[in-house]
């Protein structure tokens, strides 16, 4: 996936919008506005398929500017860690990586409302948490701006969140869940691979020596199988798994280990 994304930032990286995430939060602050004036803008900005298929194309857009509170408090704190969470996804990755990321989210949300119904982008900015959490899990941020807080454990608790989500709604929230995850896993699915395999490398390390130290005697104890000379007695004394030897390790004194 980076190889691909640097051919197509070589390609494309002009038509990337810098501080993508202020945009954004621009327009909510505006459709916010709009609604506390007058509330039926609110319908003609959701993502509603079938008012999409009879000409609405806008709302293809500005499902992404509708707040998913309206309360000015929860407004606010939501307008803020969008923010926070955005610009610092964009310094870690660049503009282009992050304007895909967001957009790939963004298709894979309405390709999802065309096939159970209407959609939010709600679960599209959680995804960011996902994306932050992975990108840099030791940093901390100021929760709710009282509570200190790991990004790592917040992910964690952000992905219980949505599995719970998942399991107990409808049809719909499953889809938008799902809909939310697939632009994490084709930026971070590689990643993941590659943990697990490095992970599993590490642990058949450690039972083959857990193994090999098992089979040889305890230092101090050793003697070379050929010659019977004792570790204990200053002999130096090595472990042999070579092909003559079987595969398995054997104890034999430097000059065998060397000759045999």
């Amino acid at each position: 996936m980076e190889r691909l994304l640097a051919r197509w930032e070589r390609r494309f990286g002009g038509f990337a919008i810098p501080n993508l995430m202020i945009y954004v939060i621009v327009g909510m602050a505006g459709v916010w506005l709009m609604v506390q004036g007058r509330p039926e803008v609110l319908g003609r900005l959701q993502l509603i398929p079938y008012a999409v298929k009879h000409g609405q194309v806008w709302r293809l857009v500005t499902f992404l500017l509708v707040p998913p509170s309206f309360d000015p408090l929860g407004f606010f704190l939501y307008l803020w860690f969008m923010w926070w969470v955005g610009s610092s996804l964009e310094q870690h990755w660049g503009s282009f990586k992050f304007n895909a990321y967001y957009f790939v989210g963004a298709l894979a949300t309405i390709a999802a409302s065309f096939v159970v119904g209407p959609m939010t982008a709600f679960w599209l900015d959680y995804s960011l948490i996902f994306a932050m959490a992975t990108v840099a899990p030791d940093e901390t941020i100021l929760f709710s701006f009282i509570l200190p807080i790991r990004l790592k454990w917040l992910g964690l608790a952000s992905a219980a969140y949505m599995l719970f989500v998942a399991a107990t709604g409808g049809l719909s929230e499953k889809a938008a869940v799902a809909a939310a995850l697939v632009n994490y896993l084709v930026f971070f699915g590689e990643h993941w691979r590659s943990s697990l395999r490095g992970r599993a490398v590490v642990a058949r390390q450690r039972a083959r020596r857990a193994d090999i130290d098992a089979s040889v005697p305890v230092f101090g104890n050793r003697s070379c199988a050929i010659c019977g000379a004792q570790e204990a007695d200053g002999t130096d004394i090595r472990v042999c798994t070579c092909e003559k030897c079987g595969g398995q390790p054997r104890a034999l004194c430097l000059a065998h280990a060397r000759s045999h």
